[in-house]
């Protein structure tokens, strides 16, 4: 509930900074050049909707999952109808089975949804039928089957939709807190945007060189489970309803095709262990890969492996996590996310040279694997290499100038160098990323008295200071007239 309801007051505070569309009719499917809602206004409604998310405990903060999300997201994505819109691929820390798309090419992925799939493929066929649904507009679309809509109601819809990623109860409680007509509406794409989102996204499927059977047999899958549990629906099930006519469809494209078998990257398996080490507690991660491990129920022994060595970390057992890790390596260097557990592994274990160099050798392999690079920033920051981390900050936001994990990197950085100016204002930037105006005010404001930065640095925070003030009273004034 906290979820919806800090969700709920960042739409409302998007919606109200808005015009209200106009009551136009709905455009014909794949007509999206009639839409009154553009492409920049849709990334705007989707980057508020992700200044709530990434402040809430349910977003999964683990740069291994989200490196993965995003190399997966991102083939199919460069084979999409719309390559060049920019998504993001993330990860919810929840156990229901679902995925859900905002607008601008924002598409959350449950981890329940990714232990629940059986290979890399039934993965892929999910993002791509999500893709499509940004791809073309059908959260805008949408709106346009009422006559009367406005930002307002758009803002209500999304929460629906996304409050329905747990709970159909909470669902209907977000509906009837606004325009519940409108709100029920929209909480399910219609059963034309879900044919559409289906037929362009095995199309991209197949593009991108996956098993196209993979879309077909992860939705049977889920339908199969519904009908043993009848009123037990999965939350990806209710908002995108499916239907026999549907997965028939799916299986004549299948038939269509040429079968041709598609092995799983050793990163989907990998993260999927990640997933299952984080589950319970960590003797009871512990004990669930030993079993596995006892009884040979694996696909990938490199991925048992890591998980384990995860779960031992957990556990605290760091001579046997490095153990492990050791094997799940081969006896060589192994993926980047085995490197990055080892290093880390080291690093608990006070080997503070070795850990740093097992991070810079797999850097040099794969330069930009997030899972790697964010790995590296930590444990610069936990040896005490302060001006070895903020360099590495400041190289990383020239071309991620968006991170906020780069910016609070740099801000502990300063911190640890003693720049206590250059701190606030780097917490400054944190904060702006996550939609907290009021806060970066009070940080910049606390820079301009720490009175231990040149006049450039300084130039920069009061120019800073005031476009924010400007930018606090602006929102003050929506608040006020919504």
């Amino acid at each position: 509930m906290t979820f919806c309801r800090r969700l709920f007051a960042g739409l409302l505070a998007c919606a109200f900074a808005l015009q209200p569309l106009r009551a136009d009719d709905l455009p014909e499917l794949g007509d999206v050049a009639a839409s009154d809602l553009s492409p920049a206004m849709e990334k705007l409604i989707g980057r508020q909707v992700m200044s709530e998310i990434w402040r809430d405990p349910a977003y999964l903060d683990d740069s291994d999952v989200e490196n993965y999300l995003n190399v997966l997201g991102g083939k199919l994505a460069a084979v999409s109808n719309d390559p060049g819109l920019g998504f993001t691929f993330f990860a919810i820390n929840d156990p229901n089975i679902n995925a859900f798309a905002l607008p601008g090419g924002y598409v959350g992925v449950h981890t329940g949804l990714i232990l629940a799939a059986q290979t890399e493929s039934e993965l892929a066929g999910v993002l791509a039928h999500e893709i499509s649904h940004v791809t073309q507009h059908h959260i805008a679309r949408q709106m346009y089957q009422s006559r009367q809509v406005s930002m307002v109601s758009l803002g209500a819809m999304l929460l629906a939709i996304l409050a329905a990623r747990s709970s159909s109860q909470v669902a209907g409680g977000a509906m009837m807190a606004t325009q519940a007509g409108v709100a029920s509406a929209q909480l399910a794409f219609s059963r034309d945007f879900e044919r559409e989102a289906d037929r362009i996204g095995f199309d991209t499927l197949h593009q991108a060189g996956f098993d196209v059977r993979g879309m077909g047999a992860f939705f049977g899958s889920l339908q199969k489970a519904t009908r043993l549990f009848e009123n037990n629906a999965t939350a990806f099930l209710r908002t995108h309803p499916l239907t026999g006519e549907r997965l028939t469809d799916m299986q004549n494209r299948e038939n269509a095709v040429d079968y041709r078998q598609v092995p799983d990257s050793p990163e989907f398996q990998l993260v999927r262990a990640k997933l299952r080490a984080m589950q319970g507690t960590p003797l009871e991660a512990t004990k669930d890969f030993e079993r596995l491990l006892k009884e040979r129920k694996f696909a990938s022994e490199e991925a048992m492996r890591y998980g384990l060595a995860e779960a031992l970390l957990r556990n605290r057992d760091w001579a046997r996590a490095e153990q492990e890790a050791q094997k799940a390596r081969g006896g060589k260097a192994g993926s980047p996310m085995v490197e990055r557990l080892y290093g880390e592994i080291r690093l608990v274990r006070g080997d503070a040279d070795g850990g740093l160099d097992i991070y810079r050798r797999a850097i040099q392999r794969s330069p930009r694997h997030q899972g790697l690079l964010d790995g590296y920033a930590k444990a610069l920051l936990a040896t005490g290499r302060f001006a070895e981390a903020l360099r590495f900050a400041q190289e990383q936001l020239q071309w991620r100038p968006e991170s906020i994990r780069y910016h609070r990197v740099l801000a502990a950085s300063h911190a640890g160098l003693g720049h206590i100016t250059q701190q606030h204002q780097a917490l400054a930037e944190t904060f702006v990323l996550q939609g907290l105006t009021q806060a970066a005010v009070e940080q910049l404001e606390l820079a301009q008295k720490a009175g231990d930065a040149d006049f450039y640095v300084m130039s920069a925070i009061d120019a800073r200071l005031r476009e924010l003030r400007r930018q606090l009273l602006e929102e003050k004034k929506e608040r006020r007239n919504g």
